[in-house]
């Protein structure tokens, strides 16, 4: 029974963790009208540093046995955690919709595709390139409509940065540390990005915090959910998945942000979001099922 229900689990893992990623843009906008960008997001690095800590201790999880393995840990954590999150955050910040930023992080897939088999020696086949590029067509379908005006050249850089640092960390962790324990690594990993974000929080913020309960819903949805629930599950299907595939999973967070959207903030979706819903899967399975 052990072994059927883990295998069960491993079964519904990507699409556990593209559910709760998909909401941390939902989090994100709930969170940021009370708190500036990098504030909120070193606010969420104590956190979930902390939080973690006290398991591993209580836990007795074993620590890195060596100084390289927590450099390497140290850099995947400002990679993945400062870069990645301070562009979506910032860009959100800065009159981006939470679609629009969705979907320029959602061309993680085909960039990765190219690194990995650049750098990583991965095989992306033909079927996998055809998946890709559906899965690209069916995000664009589902949030292109989304795409207007809204967000400034500055905006949009921040995005392109959320983009690049999502994609560098994942293949950096898979290259130097593809193995390591998920409650020590962890706090290693958002500690090293609570020491970046936390001085430029200071040096360019105000610390303005606004403790409204829409805040603290926020702030604890993405520090019990997204750092801890989303990321180990991210952790854990990087270690054991090739990275292509992986990121492949990314294509499916825009059209499941906008369902989500649909849910809590009655924005309806049209025929073409529909229709790119089924895109998205279809890429997904192609680039994940064929193996």
């Amino acid at each position: 029974m052990t072994a059927t229900f883990r295998s069960a689990a491993l079964q519904l893992a990507p699409a556990t963790f593209v559910v709760l990623w998909s909401t941390g843009f939902i989090g994100a906008k709930l969170g940021l009208p009370y708190a500036e960008p990098l504030t909120f997001l070193a606010l969420r690095f104590v956190c979930v540093a902390s939080l973690l800590g006290l398991l591993a201790l209580v836990l007795r999880r074993p620590w890195p046995a060596d100084w390289r393995t927590c450099a390497h840990l140290a850099v995947a954590g400002i990679i993945l955690h400062a870069g990645y999150l301070s562009g979506v955050f910032s860009a959100i910040h800065s009159g981006l919709s939470a679609g629009q930023v969705a979907l320029i992080v959602g061309l993680q897939p085909l960039l990765t595709a190219l690194l990995s088999s650049l750098f990583l020696g991965e095989r992306v086949g033909r079927i996998q390139w055809l998946g890709l590029v559906l899965g690209f067509v069916g995000v664009v379908l589902v949030v292109g409509t989304r795409l207007g005006a809204g967000g400034s050249h500055a905006a949009l850089a921040l995005a392109l940065m959320a983009l690049a640092s999502i994609t560098l960390g994942t293949l950096y962790q898979k290259r130097f540390v593809p193995s390591f324990d998920l409650w020590t690594g962890s706090v290693l990993q958002f500690a090293a990005a609570l020491l970046v974000v936390g001085p430029l929080s200071l040096l360019i913020e105000t610390g303005r915090i606004e403790w409204t309960p829409s805040f603290l819903f926020a702030l604890a949805w993405l520090t019990l959910v997204l750092s801890i629930g989303a990321i180990s599950l991210l952790h854990l299907l990087i270690r054991r998945g090739a990275a292509t595939r992986i990121s492949a999973l990314f294509y499916l967070t825009p059209p499941t942000t906008a369902f989500i959207a649909w849910l809590v903030f009655d924005e309806r979706l049209d025929a073409g979001a529909m229709a790119g819903m089924v895109l998205c899967g279809v890429g997904v399975w192609l680039v994940i099922g064929r193996r």
